[in-house]
């Protein structure tokens, strides 16, 4: 007997919970981006709002750029989860750590991990896009202490 496999990249590697939260917010927001044109909506409404005249729209510009080269230039199809679900999917891990490292300039990893989901050629474009994304949704981190930001020592086991 078959079992049906979980589309490649598709598979729960964790939860949002476990992440820091621009991470998390980036997930969330390609999650409602790509819903529908509906949540579309209500993402850039939310963006606005939550980021501001200044870095609101560079969000917005900077995520709609990076879902049009996942659907043109993805080396398969991006897999997400649904936006009421609490797991991490293979490829929003990988996207989550796209924008973690590019943000922090890490560029040659961030250039991995974009490697990974489109072509190589748009990998540069990809990064520089997901560098804007989390330099803008870092606005959501000022003045908010959370205990999940703390640091693990680098030999730590975590599973």
């Amino acid at each position: 007997m078959t079992h049906p496999t979980p589309p490649r990249g598709g598979a729960p590697v964790g939860f949002l919970t476990e992440l820091p939260q621009v991470e998390a917010a980036a997930v969330c927001f390609l999650r409602h981006w790509c819903e529908s044109s509906q949540t579309q909506k209500q993402v850039i409404q939310d963006l606005n709002h939550l980021l501001g005249p200044t870095h609101g729209p560079i969000a917005i510009d900077s995520l709609g750029q990076m879902c049009a080269l996942f659907s043109r230039f993805a080396r398969r199809p991006l897999m997400r989860h649904h936006s009421g679900c609490s797991c991490l999917g293979a490829d929003e891990a990988c996207f989550a750590n796209l924008v973690a490292d590019a943000t922090a300039g890490h560029r040659e990893d961030a250039m991995l991990f974009a490697m990974l989901i489109v072509r190589a050629d748009f990998a540069p474009a990809l990064t520089g896009l997901a560098e804007q994304f989390g330099i803008a949704l870092s606005v959501l981190n000022r003045n908010v202490t959370s205990s999940s930001s703390e640091q693990v020592p680098a030999e730590a086991t975590l599973h």
